[in-house]
């Protein structure tokens, strides 16, 4: 039988447009943040990546504790929208703070100064932005097709944003007159662009009713789950930990390599400019596999093998990857890139898409839904997994006696380059193929809903 269709094109546009605005926020930091601290700002790049590590403490448990609050909110606009909404305004006006320190107060407060609009940022603004948004996923659609769908159009808004980011930030801080004016205005342009595309994505979709959700159950909303009983159902739950590990390793990854991509391009190839040509074929490459995805998904009817075939391919290209990047020859590496992107891009697409079958799994198992709990994974792994590889860079770095101060740097700082820029996916890219031959939560829900159904007859 059919699934039954919640979306039109327009739903499934505006709801992909919100992570084109979460970009103009998580691009900008990912991507430009340390370089904008050590080469404007002049701070170390140890101690930047430290305070990171620190901050990203907080995370873990900011992500678990708005799920929770998300899963008990009832309004008119649903349980995530309204928090979509809202919280934007904070990502916008912290995203421009971060890029505004000032250079008239001393060293130590400088560092005060980051560590505050950096964990502000991460793990409230963009926590409540990103989890709500995430599970929507769950609240708008039951169809799982539609799902992947979503997927596909939230990462297209995704890579677009991205683009848009990685070839226009240094144009613009250069047009309005570099150092610390230049980074302050590009950053108050994407913050006005992300809160007024975000806002656009929040009123594109309606949520479900709540009974629909729970397939005819009616939940009164009295009914409230602790945040210590939350947290027992999730981590009881193996495929919510096998998606967090996943998602945290893949932005891990995204977090050095391309945190280390400008440095790479700049000190080792002698020209910036092959990093927004790199970003944009690996947009133009993604667009492709996640256009593809739903049929690829529909027709081979499991997410799984999807991505478990496409990350093998992964594996072999990024081997390859590191021939190329150890010669230094950028041209040939912006291009292979584009296999790169295209090969680990089903991740994006159907990510999602799976997390609704953990949040199912809870449902089938335990009797209780937990949407907005269970997309903490999006937001942790992202978050602390961007993080992490901010800091691990960071760290990298400092140990490869970087300086900033310097025209070229030492063959010992230039192989650290080559190392995190192409080295460091191919170790976590075997890694996450061995979590995707485990993760066969679709497969069990099949089989759970059989077992009820049976039941029921």
């Amino acid at each position: 039988m059919e699934e039954k269709k919640y979306l039109n094109l327009f739903n499934k546009v505006g709801y992909g447009s919100g992570d084109f605005a979460a970009n103009m926020v998580y691009g900008m930091v990912s991507s430009f943040v340390m370089i904008y601290l050590t080469n404007t700002i002049g701070m170390a790049a140890g101690i930047i990546g430290t305070l990171i590590l620190v901050s990203k403490l907080t995370d873990g448990v900011s992500d678990i504790i708005f799920g929770n609050i998300l899963d008990r909110t009832r309004t008119k606009m649903g349980k995530a929208r309204p928090w979509m909404l809202w919280s934007y305004l904070g990502n916008a006006v912290v995203l421009v703070a971060l890029f505004a320190i000032p250079t008239t107060i001393g060293e130590n407060a400088q560092y005060i100064y980051f560590f505050i609009a950096y964990t502000l940022l991460n793990a409230v603004f963009y926590t409540a932005n990103n989890i709500a948004y995430s599970a929507l996923t769950s609240l708008i659609t039951k169809n799982s097709n539609e799902r992947v769908q979503m997927g596909t159009f939230r990462f297209i808004g995704s890579t677009i944003g991205n683009v848009l980011v990685s070839n226009f930030t240094l144009v613009l801080v250069e047009k309005f007159g570099g150092g610390t004016d230049g980074w302050r205005t590009t950053a108050i342009i994407f913050a006005v662009i992300g809160l007024i595309v975000n806002t656009i994505s929040v009123f594109s979709v309606k949520e479900l009713p709540e009974e629909e959700l729970t397939e005819g159950v009616k939940v009164s909303a009295e009914v409230k789950i602790g945040f210590l009983e939350t947290l027992k159902i999730l981590l009881s739950n193996k495929y919510f930990n096998m998606l967090t590990i996943l998602y945290l390793l893949f932005y891990l990854m995204m977090g050095v390599s391309m945190g280390a991509a400008i440095y790479y391009f700049i000190y080792n190839c002698g020209d910036v400019g092959f990093f927004g040509k790199m970003v944009s074929v690996s947009s133009i490459a993604s667009i492709i596999g996640l256009v593809l995805a739903p049929s690829l998904v529909k027709k081979f009817k499991s997410i799984r093998i999807i991505n478990l075939g496409f990350f093998l391919v992964n594996l072999a290209v990024r081997i390859i990857y590191i021939i190329f990047a150890i010669s230094n020859n950028a041209p040939v590496l912006v291009g292979l890139y584009g296999l790169v992107s295209l090969t680990c891009c089903t991740l994006g697409g159907t990510f999602n898409a799976l997390v609704s079958e953990a949040a199912d799994y809870t449902f089938l198992t335990t009797g209780k839904r937990l949407d907005g709990s269970m997309y903490s994974c999006t937001s942790f792994g992202m978050k602390v997994g961007g993080g992490l590889g901010s800091a691990l860079s960071g760290w990298l770095l400092a140990a490869a006696k970087f300086d900033a101060t310097a025209v070229a740097q030492s063959a010992g700082c230039s192989n650290m380059l080559t190392f995190m820029f192409a080295g460091i996916p191919v170790i976590i890219t075997a890694i996450i193929v061995l979590i995707y031959f485990k993760l066969d939560v679709e497969k069990v829900n099949r089989k759970l809903r059989a077992e009820k159904n049976n039941a029921l007859n």
